[in-house]
């Protein structure tokens, strides 16, 4: 490292020390077309001077280099760990998309979404009901709030187990899910009542319920 170190700042400022040198020597050649040009002239300085000022300099610029390339890169690149997805939010993205997908494959499923009903929002949804489901989750969310709120003014301590909307073609469950790894979901999902089996599909839907975790 040193050698390489060296080689490349001796490229940069060996000319400059080697003129120095030349000029400590005397006039010759080179100093008269100096001369002739108009050039100024390196300052006269001994051997043994010009040698200690170069390796002065060559530590320093040493010290330099490796002060440079010991700046930690956190130090000049931006902070983006906001940005980044750990490997636990990673993991329940999959832990959901996996369960969005069984949810999906129930006999007569059309759409599905795992919503958090305090904020409305979708964290998964898939499928084609024939209707917008992020409109379907924030509207379905006041639907739990609603339930949930009923229920403590009437002081009833038990759980949600699924509330089942009908309508003239399609059956429309929501889920609300109790377990401390899932507190604050519910799933939706809607189903084609002419191919569906209503019972089945509640049979399968709570087993996907209990092993969601988040």
């Amino acid at each position: 490292m040193r050698v390489s170190s060296r080689s490349q700042w001796w490229r940069r400022h060996g000319s400059d020390a080697d003129a120095a040198s030349s000029a400590s020597e005397g006039p010759g050649p080179g100093a008269a077309q100096a001369t002739a040009f108009g050039l100024p002239k390196a300052p006269a300085i001994s051997s043994q001077e010009s040698g200690e000022r170069d390796l002065d300099q060559f530590v320093q610029w040493i010290w330099s280099e490796d002060a440079e390339s010991s700046v930690p890169a956190s130090a000049s690149a931006p902070d983006d760990t906001g940005a980044r997805i750990t490997i636990e939010e990673q993991y329940n993205m999959s832990s959901l998309d996996d369960a969005l997908q069984q949810l999906l494959a129930i006999e007569g499923a059309t759409g599905a979404a795992i919503v958090d009903y305090g904020s409305g929002m979708a964290l998964a949804q898939g499928g084609n009901p024939s209707f917008d489901l992020g409109i379907a989750a924030a509207g379905n969310s006041n639907v739990v709030r609603a339930k949930l709120a009923t229920m403590r003014d009437l002081g009833v301590t038990d759980e949600i187990d699924d509330i089942l909307i009908t309508l003239s073609s399609q059956y429309h469950l929501i889920n609300v899910l109790n377990a401390t790894g899932a507190s604050g979901l519910f799933i939706y999902l809607v189903l084609n009542s002419a191919s569906a089996n209503l019972a089945l599909a509640r049979h399968k839907l709570k087993g996907i319920a209990a092993q969601i975790e988040v």
